[in-house]
């Protein structure tokens, strides 16, 4: 059972989508758009688009999963295709590189929107995000997207609870996020790097680990887990599979983080 507090959260998220009237969806198929998009097709019925970006900075198995719920949901959607790297402006990997992600995305959607007659545009974010380094929200505002979890006062806590009394499998999936924040600010990104990223985080996953990263610094990989898993990351046998697995991706030194998952660990770099 959820808190009256959160009833009265999730009551409020219902009011804010009726007054939307139509919505299209920046679907993702993380725990927090998930919500969204369930809630908004509650609430709007046939009046809810949810689109779906494919790039090289997302693996393709989470843009399967995401029109697969799309479908279970029986919510219109569209895939579309973002290609970051043809902008100088990513590719270069500033601080502010989400904002030229974010605009490039948020401006697709907002045509769409305007073709498809649909009033307003939302994403995923909550209030949990403002404790983040983000600075593709300054482009969310530049474009007018909304953000009913955060305007509903949702954090991410409240999301997975209420995920879960909704009966919805995202509720304890594993936070997501773009490839390209394992690389650090000022290092070039090529689809090179990417790809090992993917390769490293899905050979992880298939060991059993759920929440990991792998962070990129040039020939040395940092490997964040969940702290109750780092003693399995080091046992016998396994701590040489993994340094074998990474060394055939192409790094001369594979640590492990003891500080364990932590999101944005990339941004401690900025107040260093």
């Amino acid at each position: 059972m959820i808190s009256d507090k959160l009833k009265r959260k999730y009551i409020k998220l219902k009011e804010i989508l009726k007054k939307y009237e139509s919505l299209l969806v920046a679907y993702s198929g993380g725990v927090d758009s998930s919500l969204l998009l369930k809630v908004a097709r509650d609430v709007l019925g046939k009046n809810v688009l949810a689109v779906i970006a494919r790039s090289e900075t997302y693996t393709k198995e989470e843009g399967k999963t995401a029109v697969k719920f799309a479908k279970k949901l029986g919510v219109r959607h569209k895939v579309i295709y973002i290609d970051e790297f043809s902008d100088e402006n990513f590719l270069s990997n500033p601080p502010e590189r989400c904002y030229y992600c974010k605009k490039e995305l948020f401006s697709k959607l907002v045509d769409i929107a305007k073709k498809e007659g649909i009033r307003h545009v939302a994403d995923g974010s909550n209030v949990s995000d403002l404790s983040d380094f983000r600075p593709g929200t300054n482009a969310s505002k530049e474009l007018g997207i909304r953000s009913p979890l955060k305007e509903a006062g949702l954090t991410k806590d409240d999301i997975r609870q209420l995920s879960r009394q909704l009966k919805l499998p995202t509720w304890n999936k594993p936070a997501l996020a773009c490839l390209a924040s394992r690389i650090p600010y000022g290092t070039r990104i090529t689809k090179d790097i990417l790809k090992k990223i993917e390769k490293g985080e899905k050979y992880l996953r298939e060991l059993g680990l759920k929440q990991v990263r792998v962070r990129h610094h040039g020939n040395l990989v940092r490997i964040e887990a969940d702290k109750c898993d780092l003693p399995s990351l080091i046992e016998c046998g396994i701590g040489d599979k993994i340094g074998k697995k990474f060394k055939d991706l192409g790094y001369t030194y594979v640590t492990i983080d003891v500080g364990g998952y932590r999101t944005g660990s990339m941004n401690e770099a900025l107040s260093s």
